[in-house]
């Protein structure tokens, strides 16, 4: 590989890693901010402010490989209406009916975790990507290393509601065809342009269900005279639905998307795998969890199948 070829693979790592910290946290963001705020109401004031804010980044950096902001073409709407029907919409709803529908969190948790696994048939059926031994070998390490992880401790191992498996890998193929449609939309749109688009789409899909759900008991509540008052709980919610804006739906996307042009579906995909680990060492960190030595084997095991996963085989010159 040649010196360009590697500073382009780097840059590629370091924003999927950057994006997998982001994304680490916002489980423990959304939790936070569900504790206060209706589900469908926290997505709307998550993703209205971040299309708001792309549209103001993406028309200051027009000239921006990255960040500028490229008219849609009508000949690729229909890539950008599968993209945003996709993710966030469908996974979202997908995701919250795989919970409600398993007993165990942990076993939605683990299911959930499993789009490395899809990646490679969806790339190699779509895309006609070429998947790698390295990369079959290393996704696969890296999976035990996320069940051991996720599962490790757990008591609660029913299923419950069987459909909440199907669910669980339904979500799982819908974000592995945003991935696909990603690596589909013509190089001309930029990463941010991929990522507006496809958020505005799906806050089209998102904004029915809210006035249907929550949208009239929400407004009916609203009382503006006492905004100067917020109380602490609800200000922690609001910190986390602006962390959720501002870096995890613009930023750690951004950056996925402009890593996953480069290195493919596969490798990227297969950094979803360390979001669990990152996960834990906040909890560690942050509010004192203990880890059982299974887990820290876990996450030993996902970086090593990381690094296996991402390791270029040498071609035969024969």
């Amino acid at each position: 590989m040649s010196v360009s070829g590697n500073k382009t693979q780097y840059l590629a790592v370091s924003a999927l890693i950057v994006s997998m910290i982001i994304w680490s946290v916002s489980g423990i963001a959304i939790k936070h901010a569900l504790a206060v705020l209706p589900p469908f109401t926290m997505i709307i004031l998550r993703f209205v402010p971040s299309v708001l804010l792309m549209l103001i980044i993406g028309l200051l950096c027009r000239k921006s490989s990255l960040f500028g902001l490229q008219k849609l073409q009508w000949r690729d709407v229909p890539l950008f209406l599968i993209a945003g029907f996709c993710q966030p919409f469908l996974y979202y709803l997908l995701e919250t009916f795989t919970y409600d529908a398993l007993n165990s969190p942990t076993i939605a948790e683990t299911l959930l975790s499993t789009s490395p696994l899809l990646s490679p048939v969806f790339a190699a059926l779509i895309l006609r990507e070429r998947v790698t031994r390295n990369n079959i070998i290393g996704i696969v390490i890296s999976t035990i290393g996320v069940f051991a992880l996720t599962l490790a401790g757990s008591t609660n191992y029913s299923i419950g509601n069987y459909w909440g498996v199907l669910l669980a890998f339904a979500a799982v193929s819908a974000a592995v065809v945003d991935s696909i449609m990603m690596r589909k939309v013509p190089e001309r749109y930029s990463s941010l342009s991929f990522i507006f688009y496809a958020q505005l789409i799906s806050l089209m899909f998102f904004l029915p269900i809210w006035f249907w759900k929550e949208g009239p008991s929400v407004l009916a509540t609203m009382d503006f005279s006492q905004l100067s008052t917020i109380n602490s709980q609800l200000s922690i919610a609001l910190l986390c639905v602006a962390y959720l804006t501002v870096f995890a739906s613009v930023i750690a996307f951004i950056l996925f998307c402009f890593a996953l042009r480069k290195v493919g579906v596969t490798q990227a995909n297969a950094f979803n795998n360390i979001r669990p680990a990152f996960t834990a060492l906040w909890m560690i960190l942050f509010f004192g969890e203990h880890l059982p030595w299974a887990k820290w084997v876990g996450m030993i095991l996902i970086i090593f199948g990381l690094f296996v996963c991402q390791k270029q085989e040498k071609v035969s010159d024969c």
